[in-house]
């Protein structure tokens, strides 16, 4: 293979961009390189990184360019990793990456286009959003290979959750990226045998409980934190089975183990498309009006955003039908009346 051929294999492999190092083992001397970086014809995108073309950075060139950065080792994780495995959508912020315990890789701040003899449009100013580091002692452990280097699934499902600001934060993070990317829960919970999180363990293992005992969505997560648990409802049965047209459907939250045979149907949805679905539903509501069984219904947008009326209107209900009341009013409740008052 010429040398021509072998720096054109490079580009390719690494979407375009190049070490400085890199660009010097092909011929190009300093001078060289500072000429076309001033003169527009590459652009200077990290410290140490280079693109051999002028335009906009694509995805795949971002990605590429902070694992360029971080050095041959580098792998995408957390935020970075959670876009590729499909847990989350791309950020506007940095591109995240895990080096080996003991590197001297440094993060970089987003970085901007240079005046040069080549006009670009204020659209494109920006070239790279930059680049957080963090650092393993794990990383042989972690480390998967793919088009881009990244740690596996549940290991990224583990790091977003203990990269959260709080607990709670970090038991939504984990059921979103276990639900949204479908990650084996066994497999998270031998990633935590072999590799301890450094914080939030106990909430981890909590929501993985929650996880194995029906908790199927980020939506119901929310339910049994914000209405549930912050305000002492019993814990309902998830995902309990009733017999519709010789069917067996599932039920979100069913609280007949608590002797109240009250329903709640939590709808990620804004409406269903599909006339299946749809019809499904209804002849769900219709056995269990015909079963004497009250049930009530929540979105996104009440459990999210009014977790305290959702209470109160499950609360009548449950002591209507005879539970014995024992739930308390969370700190937000006090601020909901008093803004009622």
């Amino acid at each position: 293979m010429t040398q021509t051929q072998e720096w054109q294999s490079l580009l390719d492999e690494q979407h375009g961009l190049v070490r400085t190092a890199q660009s010097r083992a092909h011929g190009y001397t300093p001078r060289a390189i500072a000429h076309r970086v001033e003169s527009g014809e590459w652009l200077q995108v990290l410290r140490g990184v280079l693109s051999v073309t002028n335009g906009p950075l694509t995805r795949p060139m971002m990605l590429s360019a902070a694992l360029l950065h971080g050095g041959g080792s580098s792998i995408l994780s957390h935020d970075s990793a959670a876009e590729r495995w499909g847990m989350m959508r791309p950020s506007d912020g940095p591109i995240h990456i895990t080096v080996p315990y003991g590197r001297s890789a440094l993060g970089q701040a987003a970085t901007f286009r240079r005046e040069s003899r080549r006009p670009t449009a204020s659209a494109h100013a920006p070239v790279h959003p930059g680049v957080a580091v963090h650092r393993s002692r794990a990383f042989e452990h972690i480390r998967l290979d793919a088009e881009f280097p990244m740690t596996s699934s549940a290991d990224t499902a583990i790091d977003l959750a203990t990269a959260a600001s709080s607990a709670r934060e970090g038991m939504i993070a984990l059921v979103q990226a276990t639900t949204n990317a479908k990650v084996s829960l066994p497999e998270i919970r031998r990633r935590i045998e072999q590799r301890e999180p450094w914080r939030y363990k106990n909430a981890i293992l909590d929501t993985l409980g929650l996880l194995t005992g029906g908790v199927q969505s980020a939506l119901e997560h929310r339910y049994f934190l914000d209405v549930e648990a912050a305000h002492g409802l019993p814990a309902a049965r998830r995902q309990g089975p009733v017999h519709v047209d010789d069917r067996v459907l599932f039920e979100d939250v069913d609280y007949t183990p608590h002797g109240v045979p009250l329903i709640v149907r939590l709808d990620g949805a804004r409406y269903h498309s599909a006339s299946s679905v749809k019809f499904r539903d209804r002849r769900r509501d219709n056995a269990a009006e015909l079963a004497g069984r009250p049930r009530l219904v929540y979105g996104w947008e009440e459990v999210t955003a009014t977790p305290c009326a959702v209470f109160g209107e499950v609360r009548s209900v449950l002591v209507r039908e005879g539970w014995r009341d024992v739930s308390y009013p969370c700190s937000q409740c006090a601020e909901v009346f008093r803004m009622g008052a």
